[in-house]
């Protein structure tokens, strides 16, 4: 996901002058080129990350395009207020991109984990938030926050995300993508963990059980119409989120239910408290409960 956003920000810089690549003192060689080609588009504000949102606040006011780009869990927490008060307040155009989504960093701990950003940062007035789920998608995804005017949040995992896509499609912000048709029971993930929705879904068909996989990429303005859909037509929902289960795509879909009065069965899957343990990211998953295995017979047991 990572390269694939760089490749598409080098891309957009070129083509327009305003557009300018900050970070806070992380991942410097992998914006060599960068900084080799376009050295007045690039700015390191060095660990200071409420810093380089501020001035993002100030570039964007300046009528420049800035993408502050970090661990996602230093944005969301550590800037939340230069978030909330110099971007969405003043709704400027600036894209903030957290990498490192849900427990990708599965070895650094819950210090660098980002499993509550959704869930602040939904709150806030005027921001758009994008969680793609293959390379793919980040490069639509990116491309797509450069050409929405106001605040922007782009959730990235790291760099080893498998493509779930066969082909070209069409990115509209607001607008799921159906992954996979089915009538007996939807699952909607965001982000990275969809690939393991997928191996789920074909868990389950090899079960019998046709599963409709919904790809909500966009948190907030959330897809309603293809909520209310899947419910009307399938009566059973599960949710799947690399993230906690307050505040995140959960609750987002769990609003939209109710707010509809549609008689759903409804389950959530994500964590319930900060995460726990180490190892790699398949192990911390299935130990957070949201492993491939857990949601799997979690779906067989709604189905019962």
């Amino acid at each position: 996901m990572r390269t694939a956003y760089l490749d598409t920000l080098y891309g957009l810089a070129q083509k327009d002058k305003r557009v300018h690549a900050l970070i806070s003192d992380n991942g410097a060689i992998v914006y060599d080129r960068y900084r080799r080609d376009l050295p007045g588009q690039y700015l390191n504000l060095g660990i200071s990350e409420a810093n380089m949102i501020g001035m993002a606040a100030g570039m964007a006011s300046c009528g420049k395009i800035p993408f502050a780009y970090t661990i996602g869990a230093f944005l969301a927490y550590r800037a939340y207020e230069f978030i909330r008060n110099d971007v969405c307040l003043q709704n400027q155009n600036v894209k903030i991109v957290g990498t490192g989504a849900g427990q990708v960093y599965s070895a650094l701990g819950p210090t660098h984990h980002s499993t509550e950003d959704l869930g602040g940062l939904r709150a806030l007035p005027n921001l758009t938030i994008l969680c793609p789920a293959s390379p793919l998608e980040v490069r639509k995804a990116t491309a797509a926050a450069y050409e929405q005017e106001g605040p922007v949040y782009l959730r990235l995992g790291t760099n080893r995300e498998p493509e779930i896509y066969e082909g070209d499609y069409a990115f509209q912000i607001g607008k799921s993508v159906t992954l996979r048709e089915g009538k007996d029971i939807t699952l909607i993930g965001t982000g990275s963990i969809l690939k393991d929705v997928l191996d789920i879904a074909e868990m389950l068909e090899n079960d019998g059980i046709h599963t409709r996989v919904l790809n909500i990429h966009t948190i907030k303005p959330i897809d309603k119409e293809a909520v209310i859909k899947a419910a009307e037509e399938t009566g059973k929902i599960i949710t799947v989120e690399d993230h906690n289960i307050v505040g995140g795509l959960g609750s987002a879909v769990e609003e939209v239910l109710a707010e509809s009065g549609l008689n759903v069965t409804f389950g959530r899957y994500g964590l319930s408290d900060f995460s726990r343990g180490y190892g790699t990211y398949e192990i911390i998953k299935q130990h957070n409960g949201i492993g491939v295995d857990n949601i799997y017979f979690g779906a067989k047991q709604i189905l019962e």
